[in-house]
């Protein structure tokens, strides 16, 4: 048997190939999951999915997985976790990638609680530009949205009726919300949890814009080089975030002259595929 994982900052998603039997844990991003917390979902994996046979491989995809390091950390945590060696640890961008074009070549991205771009020809990766993280960049995605809501909340560029409606959603004061970012652990997935609100109100221009502008962003600090190096514009897009933004991104996709070819909210299944194949 193999399970495969997509493993995002806020969630990850395990599946056995061969069944499908599918669990949902926390996110599993090893620059801020502890070494005990990681091992705690694994075990609630290997106690909830139904193992039929003798697990011979695990496949996880995982955000923060770039670096050398933390993937030889998430190898060793996942033999020790489930007892085997025969385990591939890679990018969830490389995840995305195989979910949606399997052996064909596109433009991907993921916007979710964070997000990436790149190029991949049909097997690897070939152009992905730096990822800066959820202070520096993210942009287009749910945290860099919900950055942006609660600067202009605070600040008093929101407008007023939607101000009200997102201190009756929100109901916190001014210095609770600089406690949540600066002090509390996981502020990019606290700042992607104001995003909704956004999603929302989609049908108000200032929400439409703010969404909208985000992802303008995000071509321009992540997508524009790949289009100019590549020439490639078909693009898909993984996420639950993207998922919910659709219609603004069609706008954003015919505005940019690139051609929206998929937007699944979960690769997993396009995971399987790739791997049942």
């Amino acid at each position: 048997m193999t399970i495969i994982a997509d493993s995002g900052s806020t969630k990850t998603t395990w599946m056995d190939v061969e069944f499908g039997n599918k669990i949902v844990t926390e996110g599993l991003n090893p620059h801020f999951t502890s070494d005990d917390a990681f091992l705690a979902a694994c075990t609630a994996v290997r106690d909830k999915v139904a193992l039929h046979s003798q697990l011979s491989a695990l496949h996880f995809y995982g955000a923060g997985c770039g670096n050398a390091t933390q993937r030889e950390r998430v190898a060793l945590l996942l033999s020790k976790a489930f007892g085997i060696s025969n385990i591939h640890v890679e990018t969830d961008m490389l995840g995305a990638c195989r979910a949606v074009c399997g052996h064909e070549a596109g433009l991907v991205g993921i916007l979710g609680t964070g997000s990436n771009a790149c190029h991949y020809d049909g097997n690897r990766i070939t152009h992905q530009p730096f990822s800066t993280g959820y202070i520096l960049g993210d942009h287009g995605s749910a945290n860099h949205v919900g950055r942006r809501l609660l600067q202009d909340y605070l600040s008093g560029i929101m407008p007023q009726h939607l101000s009200t409606m997102f201190h009756d959603t929100y109901p916190l004061g001014k210095e609770q919300f600089i406690d949540h970012v600066y002090h509390q652990p996981n502020a990019n997935r606290y700042l992607a949890s104001l995003a909704p609100f956004a999603v929302q109100h989609l049908a108000e221009d200032y929400c439409h814009r703010v969404v909208y502008d985000s992802l303008a962003d995000w071509y321009r600090y992540q997508l524009a080089a790949i289009v100019d190096r590549t020439g490639c514009r078909r693009l898909s897009l993984v996420g639950s975030y993207a998922a919910h933004i659709e219609p603004v991104l069609c706008r954003f996709a015919a505005d940019h002259g690139l051609t929206l070819c998929s937007v699944p909210a979960d690769p997993i299944d396009g995971l399987r595929r790739y791997h049942s194949i």
